[in-house]
C-alpha cells in the first residue's frame, strides 16, 4: 500500500508540475507589473522606444545582414556534421551536456554497442547483396495460400516467387537436368506448369506410370515421391490431408529404414528431408508440437551438413509455442555466431528472450529517472541490434502495418523477412507481457546509433539499397513494400535555415524599402504587445488605484 501511495504522490506531482509553472510565470508577470512604477519600468521603455526611433535604416541592415550571415555559418556547419556523423550538433550537445544537468539520463555511448565476439564488425559478405532465400516456415499452398484466395479474391504469391519455386523443385528434386532420365522429365515438367491444375494433372499421370513398377527400382519409387510431394502441397485443401499425402511419400519406398539405406544420391536426400521436414511443419500446425519439435531435432542431427536449408528456425518457432525458453536460448547459442549468417529470426528471438527477463517491471518514466540497469541494457542493445539488421520488422511486431501472409522466398533484412518472421512470431512477442512495450520505447533509437551515411554501418555490413526492388518482386501488388527509414533532417537545421533566409529577406527589403519596413515593423510590434497593453487595462479596472498605491509605497 505504501509502494503505491509514493506512486501515486510522484504522479500527481509530475502532473501538476505544469501547473505550478504556468502559475509562478503568472505571478512574475504580475509581479513586475505592480513593481513597474519602482523599478521605473515606464521610464526605461520611453528610453528605449527613442532610441530605437532614432536609428537610422542602415543599422537594421546591418543587423539583420549580420544575423544572417551568423545563422548561415551555424547552418553550413550543421549540415557539415549531419553529413559526417548523422545528427545535430547542437541537439548532440544539449543532450550530452544539458540534459544531465537538468536531471536526465546521459545517452550511452554507442562506441562498441554491438560489436562482435572479438570486437569486430562483422565482414561485408562477397555475395550477391541481394541474394533471395527460400522461407523456411513458407506455407502450403493447397490448404493455406489456395484458402486466402478463396476467401479473398486476392492472390498471395507472385509470379516471381512461384517461378523460383518452381526452379527450387527442378534443382533440388531432379538434379543436372543433362541428365535426366524419362522420370526426371516428368517431373520437370510437372514443375514449371504455371496453372496449379495443369501441375496436379501431370503428378498424378506420373503416380499411374511408376508406382507400379518394382520397389526394387529405387530411384524411380522414391521420384514416385516426389509426385506425392506436389499433391500434398498443391491439391490438398487441409493440413490433415496435407501430412496424409506426406506420409504417403515417406512410404513410397515400402519401408522408411529400407529408403534410408538405398539413398545414394543428393537429389534423393534432399527430397527425404523435405519430405520429413514439412510433416514436422504439419505437426506443428495441428498442435502436436512436441512431436514436431522431436522430428525437428532429430533431422537435424540425420543431416547436420544441411543447414543452408536453415531447419533451426522451424525449431526455435516450436519452441517459443511451447514456451521452452532454456531449450530456445541453447539453439542460439548454437546458430548466432559471429562466422554464421544471421536473419530475423536469430536477432529478434535473441531480443525477445533478453527483452522478456526485465520488461514486465520496465518503465520509460523510472529509467529515464534512475538509468537502465545492466540486464535493461543488454535487452535495449538486443533490440538496436536486431533493428539495425532489419529495420521494418517493429511495425508489423507493434501493428503499426497490416500484416499478410509470408511470400515463399523472402530476402533477408528486406520487407518479405520483416513480414515472414512477423507472421508466425508476433504471438511469441504478445506473450512476453512488456515485451511489445520495451521494443515500442527503444526500437527508433537505431537509427540516432547507425553511421551515417549508410555506406558504413555499425555491426552488420551497411544496409543494401537494392531491397526494395528485391522485395516488389517477392510482395503481392496489394501490399505496401516498406523502404529502409530515411534520416531525416535535425530540427536545428531547418530552424537555422529558416533563420538564415528570413533574415536576409528583412536585410533586403529593409534595403530597399526602409520607410516601408519601418511602417511594418511598428505594426508588428504595436500587434505583438497588444495583448500586453490589454492585459494592463484589464488589471487597472479589476483592482481599486488606492491598492495599486499602497502596493507600489510598499
Amino acid at each position: 500500500v505504501g509502494e503505491d501511495g509514493a506512486k501515486k504522490l510522484k504522479s500527481w506531482l509530475s502532473w501538476s508540475w505544469t501547473y505550478i509553472c504556468a502559475v509562478w510565470f503568472a505571478m512574475v508577470l504580475t509581479m513586475i507589473y505592480v513593481l513597474r512604477s519602482p523599478l521605473k519600468l515606464q521610464d526605461t521603455l520611453t528610453s528605449a522606444s527613442v532610441f530605437l526611433n532614432t536609428l537610422t535604416p542602415k543599422f537594421y541592415v546591418a543587423l539583420t545582414g549580420t544575423s544572417s550571415l551568423i545563422s548561415g555559418l551555424i547552418l553550413i556547419f550543421e549540415w557539415w556534421y549531419f553529413r559526417k556523423y548523422g545528427t545535430s550538433f547542437i541537439e548532440q550537445v544539449s543532450v550530452s551536456h544539458l540534459r544531465p544537468l537538468l536531471g536526465g539520463v546521459e545517452s550511452s555511448t554507442t562506441t562498441g554497442l554491438f560489436s562482435s565476439v572479438n570486437g569486430e564488425a562483422e565482414p561485408r559478405p562477397s555475395v550477391s547483396e541481394c541474394k533471395v532465400w527460400r522461407n523456411p516456415l513458407n506455407l502450403f499452398r493447397g490448404a493455406e495460400y489456395s484458402r486466402y484466395t478463396w476467401v479473398t479474391g486476392k492472390e498471395p504469391l507472385t509470379y516471381y516467387d512461384m517461378n523460383l519455386s518452381a526452379q527450387d523443385h527442378q534443382t533440388f528434386f531432379t538434379g543436372d537436368t543433362q541428365q535426366l532420365k524419362t522420370e526426371d522429365t516428368v517431373m520437370q515438367k510437372a514443375w514449371r506448369e504455371r496453372n496449379p491444375q495443369a501441375r496436379i494433372r501431370a503428378a498424378y499421370q506420373f503416380r499411374l506410370r511408376f508406382e507400379d513398377l518394382a520397389p526394387s527400382v529405387f530411384p524411380v519409387v522414391f521420384r514416385c515421391a516426389a509426385a506425392y510431394v506436389l499433391l500434398a502441397e498443391e491439391e490438398a485443401t487441409t493440413i490433415t490431408e496435407a501430412e496424409r499425402l506426406f506420409k504417403q511419400a515417406l512410404r513410397s519406398g515400402k519401408r522408411e529404414q529400407r529408403v534410408q539405406d538405398q539413398i545414394t544420391t543428393g537429389k534423393d536426400i534432399n527430397l527425404l528431408v523435405y519430405i520429413k521436414r514439412r510433416l514436422a511443419m504439419c505437426a506443428r500446425k495441428l498442435g502436436r508440437i512436441k512431436e514436431a519439435v522431436k522430428m525437428m531435432r532429430d533431422l537435424m542431427k540425420e543431416f547436420p551438413l544441411l543447414g543452408m536449408l536453415n531447419i533451426h528456425e522451424n525449431l526455435l518457432e516450436a519452441l517459443l509455442e511451447l514456451q521452452a525458453y532454456a531449450d530456445v536460448q541453447a539453439v542460439l547459442a548454437k546458430y548466432d555466431d559471429i562466422s554464421l549468417p544471421k536473419s530475423a529470426t536469430i536477432c529478434y528471438t535473441s531480443a525477445l528472450l533478453k527483452a522478456r527477463a526485465v520488461s514486465e517491471k520496465f518503465s520509460p518514466e523510472a529509467a529515464s529517472r534512475r538509468g537502465l540497469s545492466t540486464a535493461e541494457m543488454n535487452a535495449v542493445e538486443a533490440i538496436h541490434r536486431a533493428v539495425e539488421f532489419n529495420p521494418h520488422v517493429p511495425k508489423y511486431l507493434l501493428e503499426m502495418k497490416s500484416l499478410i501472409l509470408p511470400p515463399e522466398h523472402i530476402l533477408k533484412r528486406g520487407d518479405s523477412e520483416a513480414v515472414a518472421y512477423a507472421f508466425f512470431h508476433l504471438q511469441h512477442w504478445k506473450r512476453a507481457e512488456g515485451a511489445l512495450n520495451l521494443l515500442h520505447c527503444t526500437w527508433e533509437g537505431t537509427f540516432r546509433i547507425i553511421p551515417y551515411p549508410l555506406e558504413k554501418g555499425h555491426l552488420f555490413y551497411p544496409y543494401p539499397g537494392c531491397t526494395e526492388t528485391a522485395d516488389r518482386e517477392l510482395l503481392p501488388s496489394f501490399h505496401e513494400v516498406s523502404v529502409y527509414p530515411k534520416k531525416e533532417l535535425p530540427f536545428f537545421i531547418l530552424f537555422t535555415a529558416g533563420l538564415c533566409s528570413f533574415t536576409a529577406m528583412l536585410a533586403m527589403l529593409t534595403h530597399q524599402f526602409p520607410e516601408l519596413m519601418g511602417v511594418f515593423a511598428k505594426a508588428f510590434f504595436s500587434t505583438l504587445f497588444a495583448p500586453l497593453g490589454f492585459f494592463a487595462d484589464k488589471m487597472e479596472s479589476f483592482m481599486p488605484s488606492s491598492f495599486w498605491h499602497q502596493l507600489t509605497r510598499i
